[in-house]
């Protein structure tokens, strides 16, 4: 029987979920935003301005959808003995609404509102809203579960550039996705976050996604950070409450440059269609893992059998702790796509 993990049906809608614009420290408007993603085939842009979240109604039309959202952050002032932020870890948070019309979030605080040219945005509904944040694990699950509670997908921002450890994520609940590629880090410092936050994650059961995303300023020296990675949604149409459907439900996938087309499971064989590219792998949380990389012409299309794994699991002494696979691919130019994980009972 086959089972499609990405949908059968459905259309690809190209996506970056974390850009900053000229309501905060972005060089673009919300408006050249927009039309400068369109014109490289995007369609969905989640609006993550510092510490505000503004719907933007006024951008959506058929080919377009603003997602409302916002970035937070949380400073640890204890871990060094200087004042300069270069020292500082920090938890980056990105909340994307599933409500189109929210203005508020939990950890708002106008204390945190550190750009003049935010505070006009600031309304009264929102500065009845005033509360605290540290930077401990237990004060940014309390955040966390707030936001699930209350309608958002949480992603953890670059924690390579935020200066993080195992220590400072392996705790975290209820995230929905984690960065694993930010072209601002990439272009601003060579600061490339890699899987490893994701499969500490997943290995220690938080079902989260891996995010491919731009954070894009569009000025000084990182002029040219647009366009770099990037989320592909399927879903039926651009409807608003229809991504967040397939946001949730893991109808996606995350790139640097190749594309998956087709994944689906049949009588335990896993089935990947690509554009072509130089390798296509299967991980695991364990050591079961296999590849298949070019040799004469690219590779458009791998086949992996996926039976061995599953008889691993009935081999082991005791039950395996939160198992997953995932796909990851390389193309020619080295650059990465990312599919989310599967758990075993997706794929039996």
């Amino acid at each position: 029987m086959r089972k499609y993990l990405l949908p059968q049906n459905g259309n690809f809608y190209k996506a970056n979920f974390h850009t900053h614009s000229t309501i905060s420290d972005g060089v673009w408007s919300p408006q050249k935003i927009k039309e400068e993603y369109q014109k490289r085939g995007y369609s969905i842009i989640a609006y993550t301005d510092h510490e505000i979240m503004i719907p933007h109604p006024e951008l959506c039309d058929e080919n377009f959808l603003a997602i409302t959202a916002t970035e937070i952050s949380t400073n640890d002032n204890e871990s060094v003995i200087t004042n300069s932020y270069l020292f500082k870890k920090v938890y980056h948070l990105n909340f994307l609404s599933k409500d189109p019309n929210k203005t508020t979030f939990p950890g708002w605080s106008k204390n945190y509102v550190w750009l003049k040219q935010t505070l006009p945005y600031v309304t009264p509904e929102m500065e009845q809203r005033s509360e605290t944040r540290h930077y401990d694990v237990d004060s940014i699950n309390d955040i966390i579960k707030r936001c699930n509670e209350e309608g958002f997908l949480v992603t953890l921002n670059h924690p390579a550039w935020s200066i993080q450890d195992f220590t400072d994520y392996s705790g975290l609940k209820g995230l929905w996705g984690v960065e694993v590629y930010n072209t601002g880090c990439v272009v601003d410092a060579f600061l490339n976050d890699t899987t490893q936050p994701l499969d500490d994650l997943l290995r220690r059961g938080v079902a989260v996604s891996p995010i491919a995303a731009d954070d894009n300023h569009n000025g000084g020296d990182n002029a040219h950070d647009s366009f770099g990675g990037w989320t592909v949604v399927k879903a039926n149409d651009l409807n608003y409450s229809t991504i967040i459907s397939a946001l949730e439900k893991g109808d996606f996938y995350s790139s640097s440059g190749p594309q998956i087309n087709e994944l689906y499971i049949e009588d335990g064989i896993l089935h990947v269609a690509t554009s072509p590219c130089r390798s296509v792998a299967v991980i695991s949380e364990h050591r079961f893992s296999r590849v298949i990389n070019a040799t004469d012409s690219p590779v458009t299309e791998a086949q992996f059998n996926l039976n061995p794994y599953f008889d691993n699991m009935l081999l082991a002494e005791k039950p395996v702790s939160s198992p997953y696979i995932r796909v990851e691919i390389v193309d020619e130019k080295g650059y990465h796509a990312w599919s989310r994980a599967y758990k075993i009972d997706e794929l039996k």
